[in-house]
């Protein structure tokens, strides 16, 4: 590889040539004008080697010539690279998670330093040419950083302005802002336009531009998409770099610029990240190409026949003017990148560090510069340590988090400032303007005089003739028109009967047309209110469905409560008879109880009477001492009578407290009743009330399909609630409002609250609420700010909660805005990499929605959203068939029409994410058969895409193609449409060892591929 110390020599030895062969160029007397203009050549150098140059004693004349080490405070020196750092405005996410910390920049302008806090009792003091404050307006900006070189620029030196920083930091707000509302707001591209327009005329002068943009280190034309890999042309003379293949685009006026400008950024790759909403993914360069006519006059000393006159020859200046918009640095652990985002991130810092080394190279004076590491260097060759006045403005964040990259930012600035640059004019004679002049003088006057010379033979003898044959032709013509005119006659009173009878027809067939259209119109207006009443009746029918399957269910648990219910009195009614029976059989007892006490009533008296018998006996017995013993047994015999008196009297006591014992549980079941009874009450009524409830939201529905296109003015009355809501929710809208509102910093305690936290404090449901608001304003706001939350899992479940996904889908039915379309589509695919947000996606119509977004749009960044939604969706086994029904597999294939390679790189991965799931399936038994991409043409378009050139897609496709050979029944397919052949090709040249491996894996296993391959071989 070529250095840039080799790259001198030629230059300086073209130039030494140059100054040797001038005087023999006197030598040669053959043409006074090629004397006249070496000798103006001649003089010109010396003219400008008289001047003293700044930089010329220091610096080699050649663009890639390196600086010496330089005194930063050197203000007088043109050649040094001028630095100045932006500090952004804190954001939300810095006024969060900083809350209880000091910034870690501390600016003092009037110093022009800048202070890093490594802690709170450490930090470093860093110098630079300009310290611009969070507060500093775009129009100081532009001032300070651009306008300097701007004015070189139009006084015929090559300039640079280039913005380097973190990711978010303002880059782009910097350089590219186009200020369409606030003309406060532009950038330096608008600023520097609008002075070099200004500072030129029109006439003489002219602005040509180009806007490119350096992509995973392919250079592409924003203002012609399809010009992609563009080459770079070095001069080995000069060492001058030139893109031949980029449009250039003569620029009328400002207005022209700003459309120029514009379609540019909307071709530019960008992205969404942790870090920033709307990343840039690329570099962009815009090139301003000046020609300008110096009206000084330089006298040219010409020897002719030895006499001295002068000569004015016309001296012309060419200067360039880049405008370099970097990508932001990012780490992958902060910005969350992954996939495609992963690829772009690693190209942007390994373009970032090449410039970086080259810029540590030039600033330490090494003697190899290696600017050929990377296309951004060679690109920014004369910007470097070449011939061009450089302003660099370096753009960092408060954040103390991010202070390692603010750190860096910081360094890559000093060690910028060392670089010097050698300044030079860009003038030279304008010959070929001066040549053409002369050529077209010397023609003008050789035709003038031949013309003259011509006209005075022919003008006599012209004369004459003419005379002769006007008088001929006025007879011949006099006497054609009296014919003519007789003829024309007759002719006319025939067109004008034609004429009448064709105006009669005409209009009726008017008529006819007429009452044919006022039908076409009214068939259109049917046709169109029956496809809406179509829509909102499967809308309502779903609704209706769901509302009566809820009721239904209800009602099911209701009846199963009546049941239980009923099965419970049932059992109770029975427990009543049987305790009915029981005390019935209780007072049977009782009466058989009463008897015997009767009877044994009635057995004491007998016994009494008998006793007194036994009395009188007794008395008798007194006398008659003999009988003692007859005596003392009677007595015996009366204790038992009354022991089994009182067994008798204590059985009737046990027998009244069991009978007062039944009634008291009697009444008790009869309380018992009278409460099932009352429960079983209010179960029919509250069944009442819900089939009133149910016949109402019937009738509600049916009234609401009645007025269905009367919504309209009801929204309209709601509008003014609506604003109000924008009022409450506009806190999303900009980093100052964030900064104003105290409140909200007193709430927010904790270090690392997220954006989740403070959507609910504001409210969720008022922002899904704005998605249906009129305004298309407001819907991108809101819009944007779910898409952001989307991008978090942990607001994932939320926003479908509160009926973000509904309204997301509404929104793609409905709207026909192209960035609602764009970022809702984006906002869908962040939540469709949740397995049960892809499952709702699918019910409620996502995917069939997607595809028509799809068909009807062909802007490219929607399309990529869309592609990147279905492969998200692809990646779902149990969703693969109604994927395909509902023609997202198809609408998928279709998108690859717009020729966009980050679509085709979508588009690719979710082919490799439905083979891989697809073929999972296969071999855990879940699905057998042919495989559903094979019906669309998927393999088709596989094995037509094998080749490639970008790796990310390339691999993808790789991929699906092995995961679809795993299946035997695709086998078919492969052989008859030489999926085999590419296969085969994989297995041997794909740069992936796991895919090659796995390639030959499928070609073993195979029997059929096996086969095939022998017959082939044979």
């Amino acid at each position: 590889m070529a250095t840039t110390s080799s790259g001198l020599r030629p230059a300086q030895r073209a130039e030494r040539q140059r100054s040797t062969q001038q005087p023999q160029g006197l030598s040669h007397a053959g043409n006074l004008l090629t004397r006249s203009l070496n000798n103006g050549q001649q003089s010109l150098l010396r003219s400008k080697e008289a001047k003293p140059p700044s930089a010329s004693s220091r610096r080699s004349v050649t663009p890639t010539s390196r600086s010496h080490s330089r005194d930063f405070e050197d203000d007088n020196d043109p050649g040094r690279v001028r630095v100045a750092v932006r500090l952004r405005p804190r954001n939300a996410e810095d006024l969060l998670s900083d809350a209880d910390f000091a910034d870690c920049v501390e600016l003092q302008p009037e110093l022009k330093r800048l202070k890093l806090r490594k802690n709170n009792w450490s930090s470093e003091s860093y110098k630079f040419d300009e310290v611009l404050t969070e507060t500093a307006s775009q129009k100081r900006v532009y001032e300070v950083v651009a306008k300097p070189v701007v004015e070189s620029v139009l006084g015929g030196y090559n300039g640079t302005v280039m913005a380097y920083g973190q990711t978010g930091t303002g880059k782009t707000f910097t350089l590219g802002r186009l200020g369409k509302d606030d003309a406060s707001e532009r950038g330096i591209m608008v600023r520097a336009l609008e002075d070099i327009m200004g500072n030129i005329t029109i006439a003489s002068d002219t602005v040509e531009v180009s806007y490119l943009q350096l992509y995973m280190e392919s250079i592409q034309d924003l203002l012609a998409p399809e010009k992609t890999n563009i080459p770079i042309n070095e001069d080995p003379k000069t060492g001058e770099v030139s893109l031949p293949g980029a449009v250039t685009v003569k620029v009328r006026d400002l207005d022209h610029f700003l459309e120029l400008l514009q379609i540019g950024e909307a071709n530019r790759h960008a992205a969404n990240t942790k870090l920033n909403t709307e990343s840039s993914r690329s570099h962009a360069i815009l090139m301003v190409y000046i020609r300008r006519s110096v009206p000084e006059k330089v006298e040219v000393d010409i020897s002719s026949q030895e006499k001295k006159t002068k000569s004015n020859l016309p001296v012309v200046r060419k200067s360039k003017l880049l405008i370099v918009d970097l990508a932001g640095s990012e780490r992958l652990d902060k910005s969350g990148s992954e996939g495609l985002l992963l690829e772009e991130a690693k190209f942007i810092n390994l373009s970032l560090t090449s410039l970086g080394k080259c810029i540590n190279a030039l600033a330490e004076n090494c003697p190899h510069i290696p600017t050929r590491d990377s296309k951004l260097t060679r690109l920014l060759r004369d910007s470097f340590g070449g011939s061009a006045r450089t302003s660099l403005i370096i753009t960092i964040g408060p954040s103390s988090r991010h202070h390692a990259e603010t750190t860096s930012t910081i360094m890559f600035g000093q060690r910028a400032m060392k670089i010097v640059n050698m300044v030079k004019l860009k003038e030279e004679f304008d010959y070929e303007s001066l040549c053409r002049k002369l050529d077209t003088q010397v023609d003008h006057l050789t035709a003038e005089i031949d013309r003259q010379h011509k006209l005075r033979e022919r003008d006599k003898y012209d004369l004459e003739k003419q005379l002769r044959e006007c008088q001929d032709s006025f007879y011949e013509t006099r006497k054609n028109l009296v014919t003519r005119s007789e003829f024309l006659e007759k002719e006319n009173a025939r067109l004008e009967l034609d004429m009448e009878d064709i105006l009669a027809q005409l209009n009726c067939q008017k008529d006819h047309n007429s009452l044919m259209q006022d039908k076409v119109a009214e068939l259109e207006i049917n046709l169109e209110q029956s496809k809406q009443h179509q829509l909102e009746n499967s809308t309502y029918q779903k609704v209706l469905a769901d509302t009566t399957q809820i009721y239904e269910n209800k009602i099911a648990e209701l009846i199963k409560q009546l049941e239980v219910e009923r099965a419970q009195s049932e059992s109770a009614e029975e427990q009543f008879d049987a305790m009915k029976k029981l005390s019935g059989d209780h007072q049977k007892l009782i009466k058989m109880y009463e008897k015997k006490i009767r009877e044994l009533t009635k057995q004491v008296e007998d016994e009494h009477t008998r006793f007194e018998g036994v009395q009188d006996q007794l008395d008798l017995a007194n006398k008659l001492l003999r009988d003692y013993q007859n005596s003392m047994q009677e007595q015996e015999e009366i204790s038992e009578l009354r022991l089994k008196l009182q067994e008798m009297y204590q059985l009737h006591e046990s027998t009244v407290n069991e009978l007062q014992a039944l009634k008291a549980e009697f009444k008790d079941q009869i309380q018992e009743k009278e409460t099932i009874s009352e429960e079983l009450y209010v179960v029919r009524e509250k069944l009442s009330a819900e089939e009133k409830r149910r016949k109402t939201i019937e009738h509600e529905l049916v009234k609401l399909k009645k007025s269905a296109p009367e919504g309209d003015k009801d929204f309209e009355d709601k509008r003014s609630y609506m604003k109000e809501n924008i009022r409450g929710v506009s806190v999303f809208g900009t980093s100052a409002s964030l900064n104003k509102s105290g409140p909200l910093r007193e709430t927010q305690s904790a270090q690392r609250a997220t954006i989740a936290k403070i959507c609910e404090e504001v409210g969720l449901q008022k922002i899904i609420q704005l998605l249906t608001s009129e305004e298309s304003d407001v819907q991108i706001h809101a819009v944007k700010v779910i898409a952001n939350l989307a991008a978090e899992d942990i607001n994932q479940e939320k926003i479908v909660e509160e009926g973000g996904l509904d309204a997301l889908l509404t929104m793609l039915k409905s709207s026909q805005n192209a960035t609602i379309l764009r970022v809702a589509s984006g906002a869908i695919a962040n939540l469709a990499m949740n397995e049960l947000n892809q499952g709702l996606i699918m019910s409620r119509g996502g995917a069939q929605l997607l595809a028509k977004t799809a068909s009807k749009t062909d802007d490219p960044q929607t399309l990529r959203m869309v592609a990147g939604a279905l492969a998200n969706l692809c990646g779902n086994e149990k969703l693969h068939s109604m994927l395909k029904e509902d023609g997202g597999i198809k609408a998928l294939l279709g998108m690859v029409r717009s020729g966009n390679s980050d679509v085709v790189a979508q588009v690719a991965r979710g082919m490799a994410n439905f083979a891989k799931c697809e073929s999972r399936a296969i071999i855990q038994g879940h699905r057998k058969g042919r495989s559903l991409l094979m019906e669309d043409g998927g393999l088709e378009w596989l094995i037509a895409n094998c080749n490639t050139a970008s790796a990310s897609t390339r691999r993808h496709v790789e991929l699906a193609l092995c995961h679809l050979a795993q299946n035997e029944d695709n086998a078919k397919d492969f052989t008859s449409s030489g999926g085999l052949q590419e296969l085969q090709r994989i297995s041997m040249e794909s740069s992936r060892d796991d895919i090659r491996d796995l390639a030959k894996k499928m070609l073993k296993s195979n029997t059929v591929f096996q086969g095939d391959t022998r017959s082939g071989w044979q």
